[in-house]
């Protein structure tokens, strides 16, 4: 059909309407200065470089083993079940959580999870909140045809959002989708913060059981966890209140903790009515994880010595190279310089702050908007972070994520003396 003597689509109107990822959209830009041969050094990647962050090796072993033997079939629709008992032994052993291997599904990491999270809870044209800055959730918003809610949080709060944030939309939305530790941030959820939310999620879904109304489901994102520097905790819904057992589906896996993103083995768990309907819905769709890669991570998390060895070094690998860039920026913006960074709590990431907007350097170019900030970081810094505007803020936001996934130790003090040649050109 053609309307207005337009040409019509060739696809359905989800796909005409999905938006591209701008991470990858910085990547082409960075892989075109690349080609010309200019060295850059790029931050932009929540990934890990394989010969800096390797897998640990008795996984990489198991994983070959598993190939030897054959374990090439179809898994089971809800993954093998020695993996499904190594994660409930995790979760009971690290977190005090108790969930049984029915209530545990494993996914070809932690995408389909948190799709089939989407499309288990959320019918089409109800809401979802969600906090901006944060990772996908409005794609996966839009592929349910749900309507967002954003809430935009506040560096004063380190990006989290607070309980009063939620509460004017609370009885609008179908799902509350939260991330902690979060990315793009690194931050944390503080206790008391997580307490106030998990107490208004718990007193909305007393009103709907009264009323005989579907509840306000928690998907806590917490694929990250095993990654929080000391003082900071890990906090999580159940543990703070038992009840929100009922309401919480958890999202997790290897990729992290264990350098393991290309291996492809995550997990939710949760209610088992819920993870029951996930797990029918990732059957059609086939998105497991591969059965030899199932089989050596059961190996492997079974011995717990070589994976908490393991989890201690990755921590301390990727918190030396976050401790190094960010006493580095706090120098440089004790110099006065216009740059400030958030301290590391978590994960792979800082956030920085890049406060140039509505300035110029001294040859006369002006910062209008993030994405000048942007170019300027790239073209003459041969710096690449991620703007915050890629994960949902506003496009004039001047907060970028800083990950360090795939930085050598030995390139940190030379990209931070970038960092002072680019904003010594800018006037005060």
């Amino acid at each position: 059909m053609i309307i207005n003597g337009a040409n019509p689509s060739r696809v359905s109107q989800l796909a005409e309407g999905i938006i591209g990822s701008e991470i990858i959209k910085l990547n082409g830009e960075i892989n075109q200065l690349k080609a010309k041969g200019v060295q850059v050094y790029n931050l932009t990647i929540g990934d890990f470089d394989s010969n800096i962050f390797p897998i640990p090796d008795l996984l990489k072993e198991e994983i070959v083993k598993s190939y030897k033997n054959n374990e090439t079939n179809y898994p089971p629709a809800d993954g093998i079940l020695p993996l499904r008992q190594q994660v409930s032994h995790l979760l009971k052993r690290k977190l005090g959580l108790e969930y049984n291997d029915q209530e545990i599904l494993i996914a070809g990491g932690a995408r389909p999870v948190i799709y089939a999270i989407y499309q288990t809870i959320v019918n089409p044209g109800e809401k979802v909140i969600f906090t901006v800055p944060s990772w996908n959730n409005n794609h996966y918003t839009y592929l349910a045809r749900a309507e967002a809610i954003q809430i935009n949080t506040l560096p004063e709060n380190n990006f989290m959002p607070l309980a009063k944030d939620i509460e004017p939309f609370i009885k609008e939305a179908s799902l509350l989708a939260l991330c902690s530790p979060q990315n793009p941030t690194g931050t944390v959820f503080g206790k008391e913060q997580l307490e106030q939310i998990v107490h208004l999620v718990l007193t909305e879904n007393e009103r709907r059981k009264k009323e005989g109304i579907k509840p306000l489901f928690v998907m806590y994102d917490q694929v990250y966890w095993e990654l929080v520097y000391d003082p900071f905790q890990h906090f999580n819904p159940v543990s703070i209140h038992p009840s929100m057992r009922d309401y919480t589906i958890f999202v997790d896996g290897i990729s992290k903790s264990l350098s393991a993103t290309g291996v492809r083995v995550g997990w939710a768990f949760g209610p088992k009515d819920v993870i029951s309907k996930m797990k029918a819905i990732l059957t059609h769709i086939g998105a497991w994880a591969p059965k030899a890669e199932q089989v050596a991570t059961a190996h492997f998390m079974s011995n717990t010595a070589a994976y908490d060895a393991f989890v201690e070094h990755q921590k301390s690998e990727l918190f030396t190279r976050l401790k190094l860039f960010y006493t580095g920026i706090k120098h440089l913006h004790q110099l006065h310089l216009p740059i400030d960074v958030i301290e590391p709590q978590a994960a792979l990431y800082l956030t920085v702050r890049l406060n140039l907007l509505h300035r110029k350097t001294n040859d006369g170019r002006h910062f209008a908007t993030s994405e000048d900030i942007l170019n300027y970081l790239l073209n003459d810094g041969n710096i690449a972070m991620v703007p915050f505007y890629a994960f949902g803020s506003d496009k004039n936001s001047d907060w970028f994520r800083l990950s360090v996934g795939t930085c050598k130790k030995e390139d940190i003090p030379e990209i931070l003396s970038h960092f002072h040649r680019i904003l010594e050109k800018v006037k005060k």
